[in-house]
């Protein structure tokens, strides 16, 4: 079945057309969750945010843009929400308990890679939230750019621009960690 048309089911109530969507966009929403949450736990409780945000509001799609567009926003705004969420909390626990966030290991990531990887995703975690999101989109979500401005609502130049801050912000931190890595 159709987008359009499982979506319209679902504004109308229709559960197995909520189920036939759900498995087909859950790993999506849930891996772009994990991208910006970088917690597996929180990444599985956006994940039922997303969708149960979508049951309700269905019938408010209007179909100007993809229906997997408006999923990634969605995903995205629910993660900027609880990344906000956790910095009030963490800044009401600082004098209670200063913990630093653990190091994140995303598990798709092979045993050999685990280590550059957390050292990745602890840099991405420090780039600006316009640049972050470009980056998970075009860079690990594999999404074309021209799909990446329409999700984040701006033109495929900002988007571009986007990109080029966040991999210069990358590649300082990365050159500092690494020194001696050779250039290409």
């Amino acid at each position: 079945m159709q987008d359009e048309a499982l979506i319209s089911k679902i504004a109308q109530g229709d559960e197995t057309a909520f189920n036939q969507l759900y498995h087909k966009y859950a790993a999506m929403v849930y891996n772009t969750a994990l991208s910006y949450i970088q917690d597996t736990a929180l990444a599985e409780e956006i994940t039922q945010d997303v969708f149960m945000k979508i049951y309700q509001n269905a019938h408010r799609f209007e179909g100007k843009s993809s229906l997997k567009t408006w999923m990634y926003r969605i995903t995205i705004n629910s993660a900027l929400n609880q990344i906000k969420k956790q910095k009030r909390h963490s800044f009401v626990q600082l004098n209670q308990d200063s913990k630093e966030k653990p190091d994140f290991e995303h598990p798709g990531v092979l045993l050999e890679n685990k280590e550059n990887a957390r050292l990745l995703f602890k840099h991405i975690e420090s780039l600006a939230h316009q640049q972050k999101t470009a980056f998970i989109l075009s860079y690990l979500e594999e999404l074309p750019r021209k799909e990446v401005a329409e999700i984040m609502e701006t033109s495929l130049k900002a988007v571009e621009s986007l990109l080029q801050r966040a991999k210069q912000q990358l590649r300082k931190k990365l050159e500092s960690r690494f020194p001696n890595r050779r250039k290409s």
